[in-house]
């Protein structure tokens, strides 16, 4: 999410009064007595903080001008036992921050997780990796920081704030009012420094977020840099970069060392008017060495905690916008949802009711089917018929970026029709979970992904019950036994992060395998041949040709020549359907397909050198 965004979130929600902290009931619920622990436990710490300078009052007093030792060691044991206590309850209250901060990250970020599995595909078009990431880590992280440190530290800070100040007008109302006074003077200039580092906290964050974001394309886009001889540009870039980093940081480091100084200074003048007017009522017999001693200590000590509470003020609109941004993330909902009764019957996606599930033959039926993209204008389909009975292998061909993808995305669920059905097996899709409808789906994209872990762990996520031998199987039907024959450790090997140890075309022979391992009623080939050798392409079309036998099938291709024996092709060009038929008949057409279909044909004979 860039800077600007950010910015206008935060002008967003800058006014409200609660800062977003009802939104965080849910998750602050389950760690209610914790809470409340941790918060009596900061109360009685900062309580102990504001009795101390007292101990000290009454030595001077008694130990120092009286020389009256009598009461020593009941001092003693009272001091002592009053240190253990705030060091054993400061040891518990830490503790309980550290589960408090730890357990609503776990589930706030569990329940952000488990939301965008539910959401459908459009959210993920829509939103990059990035802001997305940037809600489920660094928003959840940031709020578990606030209800635990920050409510602990709040409690604690206010608490001797209040009992300070009490205390010193008990002791001296005068001085007190002398303190009070300054108080609100100092957190006046507290507001416009903290004010000022925010902002240019926010500068430096922003410019480390270019500089991580410049890391990440050096090293993925290494390759592309090198074939176009861009070293000394990206180089430049981020010299460029790194030196507004550092002008940043040198400005924020300078202007926090005027704050720091600034607050020394200000405790400082305090303390002089405290000793100047407290020297001059002690001098003159009216107050106790110990009483100025103790109106000392408080008025020097308040400074930090009123730093504290500015910051926090600050801290806290800042925290507002994750607040607002994670909930805002929990309160999407998805395009394409169950309705309950459905639920109810066949489960959802994490509690599957799989002993209601009918099984899945494959006919499919587009019944006056329109449909537009939620981000889109203009509609990809209008009024579309067309039945698809049981078995019937369907090619979906077009030019790159003519909708190919639309159609397998409406039968897979991933996106609703606008307006009209779709119907398996005569039941309309939305009449069944969508779960039960992409358990019964193979399919295989264009891109193929793995997940981090060894190949065999990938292919079990076709099938996860499924034995060796149904896995050798899968994988020696679509011919990536060799694979597995060159890796040293067999089905034991680590195929990297996003699979990034294979080759591409390794790859997705193994997407092959994890999708016919599943079984599938329906298979989804998303111009899935066009990253493998034509050689290697051939063996598996014959697989797959044995393999769709008696399955419904729909191939988004891109090379014309790999499916002639489909039972149907449908021609897709600017996102609409405009011929359909087998191959023989739509070449006898002689038109869009017939002149596709030839161009296509000239141009891999002239690649291959035969003409």
């Amino acid at each position: 999410m860039d800077e600007t965004v950010f910015k206008k979130e935060e002008q967003q929600y800058v006014k409200l009064p609660h800062f977003g902290i009802p939104k965080l009931i849910p998750y602050l619920k389950p760690l209610r007595k914790v809470i409340w622990s941790m918060v009596a436990l900061s109360l009685l710490g900062g309580l102990i903080d504001t009795v101390m300078p007292l101990f000290q009052q009454y030595a001077l007093n008694h130990f120092v001008q009286l020389s009256a030792l009598d009461t020593l060691l009941p001092f003693i044991l009272s001091y002592v036992a009053v240190l253990l206590t705030q060091t054993i309850g400061n040891l518990i209250s830490a503790y309980q921050g550290g589960v408090i901060e730890m357990s609503v990250d776990r589930d706030m970020r569990r329940a952000a997780f488990d939301h965008l599995q539910t959401l459908s595909f459009s959210y993920f078009n829509q939103n990059s990796v990035g802001y997305i990431h940037s809600r489920v880590v660094s928003d959840t992280e940031r709020i578990g920081s606030l209800v635990s440190w920050s409510l602990m530290d709040g409690v604690w800070n206010i608490t001797y704030i209040i009992g300070a100040l009490v205390i010193m007008f008990l002791l001296n109302w005068k001085m007190g009012l002398l303190v009070l006074i300054l108080v609100p003077l100092t957190a006046i200039a507290l507001g416009y420094f903290q004010g000022r580092l925010v902002r240019l906290n926010r500068r430096v964050r922003e410019i480390n977020s270019q500089i991580t974001s410049g890391f990440n394309e050096g090293i993925i886009g290494a390759k592309t840099t090198k074939t176009l001889v861009a070293e000394e540009r990206m180089d430049q870039d981020f010299r460029s970069t790194s030196r507004e980093m550092t002008r940043a940081a040198v400005k924020t480091g300078h202007f926090r060392s005027l704050f720091a100084s600034t607050i020394s200074f200000a405790s400082y003048i305090t303390l002089a008017l405290v000793l100047w007017r407290g020297g001059h009522i002690t001098v003159s017999g009216l107050m106790e060495l110990g009483t100025l001693a103790a109106f000392t200590a408080y008025a020097l000590n308040l400074m930090e905690p009123l730093q504290w509470v500015v910051r926090a003020l600050s801290d806290l609109i800042t925290v507002q916008v994750n607040i607002e941004r994670f909930t805002r993330l929990m309160e999407t909902e998805s395009d394409v949802s169950d309705r309950p009764e459905v639920i109810e019957r066949y489960g959802d996606t994490f509690h599957p009711k799989k002993e209601n599930w009918e099984e899945l033959y494959g006919d499919v039926e587009f019944r006056d089917v329109s449909f537009m993209y939620p981000d889109g204008h203009e509609y990809v389909l209008e009024h579309f018929n067309l039945k698809i009975p049981q078995g019937t292998n369907v090619a979906v061909v077009g030019e790159t970026g003519a909708g190919k993808s639309t159609l397998v995305n409406l039968v897979c669920r991933f996106f609703e029709p606008s307006a009209g059905q779709i119907l398996i097996d005569g039941k309309d899709v939305r009449e069944r979970s969508q779960l039960w409808l992409h358990s019964n789906i193979g399919y295989v994209l264009q891109t193929p992904h793995l997940f981090s872990g060894t190949i065999k762990e990938n292919l079990l996520y076709g099938k996860p019950d499924a034995t060796m031998r149904e896995i050798e199987a899968a994988v020696k039907a679509v011919s990536a036994d060799g694979i597995i024959a060159r890796m040293e450790k067999g089905y034991d090997s680590d195929v990297g992060e996003g699979g990034d140890l294979l080759s591409t075309g390794e790859k997705q022979l193994l997407s092959f395998a994890r999708a016919i391992l599943s079984d599938p009623r329906i298979f989804v080939l998303d111009e899935a041949t066009s990253s493998i050798d034509t050689v290697t392409e051939k063996l598996i079309q014959d697989a797959i040709e044995h393999l769709m036998k008696g399955r419904t099938s729909f191939v988004v291709a891109h090379r014309l020549s790999t499916i002639r024996q489909a039972d149907l092709i449908l021609v897709v060009r600017d996102g609409k359907i405009i011929e359909q038929g087998t191959h023989s008949e739509l070449m006898k057409r002689r038109g869009y397909y017939y002149a596709l279909y030839t161009r296509q044909f000239t141009e891999e004979l002239m690649n291959s050198g035969a003409v």
